[in-house]
């Protein structure tokens, strides 16, 4: 350890102590400093500790204190909250709730034994508390010059530090503990500083009650999936050395088993933590390892702190600092394979409240994070290139879903394993169907209003050609649809859902009206307040871009998911990955193949699918600037509300393959058979 960082933490955790006792700053900023402070100095404990000699009751009563003042019955009165910061603090409000969230990385750095992070946010509050210390109260101006200028300081070392965690296999904290700690003794889930719920704990319970073959066989579906996917894609496995593994906590045991496969295929564990400094972080999205969020209202009132400092001069230098940093770790870069993602599902809906006294970016900033986000997309791959890297996706459910969540989890083992030889058939029955047709029409049923005709590429050798993906257990698990990217050029109409979940957050009575396959008008009915919904779609499914486009349709067909969903009353918490495939889903955004639309993409019937491009992809080979949005939200109308999906031929004439939320295609009729089961 550098003796200088040694000297500078031993003197700043010093002064951290002292002011807790210090009565020198006047009401109400003392209340604010002092319990920071002692907070401070709890993860300086944390650092200075060896964790393992504690029992599990003090482990435990450690990450309560840690987390305590973000759980929600405490939330009222927490200076995390934007509200109360802004009531008891006023003018100062904002910028002391965004030093709050951002000191809160110090229980990360403190578990990871990253003393110079934890050095770093220190002396952050030091110099903010000494500002306070004089006669004379600092400007707000001051304060926020404070902060932007420690942002802009470290820009270079937290987006370095961020891109290596993502390629570095040696920067190995969570692998060490997957594969080293006594899964059997759950102390270790204490190990990482996230904080522990019960989903934790009795999701490593349970899986710790499964027998050895059955978790191997979890792993097996998930780590085959992933290496399936690259030979469908045609992509060279074999170059690749890193895999990046983003798993919930409580989830070690099929960890451990996967990256014991994927060392068989040659490849090192990459797994990293969801950012912490909110110069890497991007909106509330968790990427990587994680355990269930202490409070979501918590994450999603702090999704966009960076309106604090971004402008065009912290957008050149986080790009520059990017293309540095790639640069830098190029090697790693070139061979990573991409991320292997386990998700989760169960937890109660969550539907966030809107505070105006939490940072929110203006119009121009807006525009300048699509601009940073599409520049960003173009350096990563120049470095991990699309055309090179997959992925894979699979989920399960945490305990939170309820008293049959054993019985729940196995029902989704068995939908993870269905037989992918006869969805494979059925889903060519179908594609075969749509390649006759130039127009596919969607309409719902009962309140639902749904009313789209979706425009499909034109294809020149149908023996030969296909617009339509036929979706297996790949990349995409489970099985369970065939998906195009549409012409934009004649795709209109409306998309509506009466619920349901995007990323975590409930959308009420979704309306989304397209012309020329792009998002003209739009709106939902959360809150009373127009203005407010429309600004939450803008947030959360358009991203701040003017006009998405529709960057993909997909026929859902996995209603066995559908019926357990139906059983056990969990249709509203099942994630996007289960629920796209239980009924038609209409994606906002990139298409599916974004960035490697130049690579060929077979069905296992030999056909090559030519639906890869859109109008607005295609600009990559004049600006590529133009051609990205960096997103790509699928939105599905469950069966119960769908109408019927029909193919309309040149002539006009149509071809039914649902009609009130059954199949009706001849040869889908297998299908409908869970419906009366």
């Amino acid at each position: 350890m550098d003796e200088w960082i040694m000297e500078r933490y031993s003197l700043a955790k010093a002064r951290v102590g002292e002011i807790v006792t210090e009565t020198e700053i006047r009401q109400p900023y003392l209340d604010f400093f002092q319990k920071t402070a002692a907070f401070l100095q709890q993860t300086v404990q944390v650092m200075e500790q060896d964790a393992l000699e504690l029992s599990l009751d003090e482990l435990q009563e450690q990450n309560a204190e840690l987390y305590a003042d973000i759980l929600p019955e405490n939330y009222g009165s927490s200076y995390g909250n934007p509200a109360y910061a802004q009531e008891v603090l006023g003018e100062y409000g904002q910028l002391f709730t965004f030093l709050f969230a951002e000191l809160r990385g110090a229980i990360v750095y403190s578990y990871e034994k990253r003393t110079e992070d934890l050095t770093v946010a220190l002396e952050l509050f030091l110099e903010v508390y000494a500002a306070f210390c004089s006669e004379d109260l600092p400007g707000v101006r001051t304060v926020k010059e404070i902060l932007k200028s420690y942002v802009n300081d470290y820009c270079q070392d937290m987006v370095e530090q961020r891109i290596r965690e993502g390629i570095d296999p040696d920067l190995d904290f969570a692998a060490r503990i997957i594969m080293e700690a006594d899964l059997d003794d759950l102390r270790y889930l204490y190990l990482y500083g996230e904080y522990i719920s019960d989903n934790e704990k009795k999701a490593a319970e349970f899986l710790n009650s499964l027998p050895e073959e059955q978790v191997e066989a979890m792993a097996r579906t998930y780590t085959e999936g992933y290496r399936i996917g690259f030979i469908n894609g045609r992509k060279d496995l074999s170059k690749k050395k890193t895999v990046n593994i983003r798993y919930p906590l409580g989830f070690e045991r099929m960890v451990r088993a996967a990256v014991e496969q994927f060392a068989a295929m040659g490849l090192k564990p990459v797994i990293y933590r969801y950012a912490t400094h909110a110069v890497n972080k991007k909106n509330q999205n968790r990427v990587g390892f994680t355990g269930t969020p202490a409070n979501l209202q918590y994450d999603y009132d702090h999704r966009q702190d960076c309106a604090l400092f971004l402008d065009g001069d912290f957008v050149k230098k986080k790009l520059r600092a990017m293309q540095n940093a790639y640069e830098k770790y190029k090697e790693l870069a070139g061979v990573h394979a991409g991320p292997a993602c386990i998700e989760t599902f169960g937890e109660a809906p969550f539907a966030p409240d809107n505070k105006a006294s939490a940072w929110s970016l203006t119009e121009t900033q807006q525009k300048l994070q699509v601009e940073m986000d599409n520049e960003a997309g173009q350096i990563v791959n120049r470095y991990i290139r699309g055309d090179e890297r997959s992925f894979t996706i699979i989920a399960y459910p945490v305990p939170e879903i309820g008293e049959n969540y054993p019985e729940i989890f196995r029902e989704i083992v068995k939908i993870n394993t269905l037989d992918y030889q006869l969805y494979e058939r059925i889903q060519q029955t179908i594609i075969e169907t749509l390649d006759t047709g130039e127009w596919v029409e969607v309409k719902g049923r009962g309140e639902n209003e749904t009313d789209l005709r979706i425009h499909l590429h034109t294809l020149e050798d149908v023996k030969k050609q296909t617009n339509f993906e036929n979706c297996v257990a790949d990349v995409n698990i489970p099985v369970g649809e065939v998906f195009t990217s549409p012409v934009l050029a004649g795709t209109c109409g409306t998309l509506h859902v009466k619920k349901v979940y995007l990323n975590g957050l409930q959308f009420i009575d979704l309306k989304l009206t397209f012309d020329c396959g792009r998002v003209i008008d739009y709106t939902c009915g959360n809150f009373e307040a127009e203005e407010e919904n429309r600004k939450y779609i803008e947030d959360n499914i358009l991203y701040h871009h003017d006009k998405l486009p529709m960057g993909e349709f997909a026929i859902g067909t996995n209603t066995t998911a559908y019926v357990a969903a139906q059983k056990y009353g969990i249709a509203d918490k099942l994630p996007i990955l289960i629920a796209e495939k239980m009924g038609p889903h209409f994606a906002v955004g990139d298409t599916c193949y974004s960035w490697a639309e130049d690579t060929p993409v077979f069905n296992p019937d030999g056909r090559e699918i030519i639906a890869r491009d859109n109008e607005i992809s295609s600009l990559r080979k004049e600006d590529i600037s133009k051609a990205y949005y960096g997103c790509h939200t699928d939105i599905t109308i469950p069966y119960e509300e769908l109408g019927s999906i029909c193919v309309v031929g040149e002539d006009g004439n149509k071809t039914s393959i649902i009609e009130s939320g059954r199949f009706v295609l001849s040869g889908t009729e297998e299908l409908n058979s869970p419906f009366v089961q």
